[in-house]
């Protein structure tokens, strides 16, 4: 057990430091589906390429994360200031323990952090897996033409992410 919880420190911590990576659509892949979602918490299930024409940010995160607790704050703002622009926030919530693998609980942290945004619950790391992401918190921006066009692993550059979200509304 504390082995456990040195290394899900020491994967945390190391995400915090983690720079942000931005592609240009030329050379960025295409955004993964939403796979194995467990449950949709906001929303109807939602489609990646039913997204093309919006911006999408993709959120990992997990309710017990300090990390992901920080950055909720600047993620939440950006789908209130941004939504009517065009930028869709997707909470893909996967779990590190086995008690946030609990829909009830999920749910309460999400009416809890009072998030507005769709959060899909991923119990299998389906979704996790298909995007390739090893970190919480972890945000990928989807260009409109469905590229992965940027991401960022843990806390930090939020002035970096706003400014790439700003950036892809701008494109036509």
């Amino acid at each position: 057990m504390i082995k456990k919880i040195i290394t899900t420190l020491a994967l945390c911590l190391a995400a915090s430091a983690c720079s942000a990576g931005a592609q240009t659509a030329a050379n960025a892949p295409l955004a993964p589906q939403f796979t194995g979602i467990n449950h949709w918490i906001n929303s109807e299930p939602l489609d990646i390429t039913k997204l093309q024409g919006k911006v999408v940010l993709v959120e990992f995160w997990t309710y017990s994360c300090i990390n992901c607790i920080h950055t909720m704050p600047y993620v939440k703002q950006w789908h209130r200031d941004y939504k009517d622009q065009g930028l869709v926030v997707v909470g893909v919530h996967t779990p590190e323990y086995g008690y946030e693998k609990i829909q009830r609980n999920v749910e309460n942290a999400v009416k809890r952090f009072d998030i507005e945004y769709p959060v899909a619950q991923d119990n299998g790391y389906q979704t996790w897996n298909a995007w390739g992401n090893r970190y919480w918190p972890a945000l990928y921006l989807v260009d409109k033409q469905g590229h992965v066009v940027y991401q960022h692993f843990g806390e930090g550059d939020y002035q970096q992410t706003e400014a790439k979200i700003r950036q892809l509304l701008a494109q036509q």
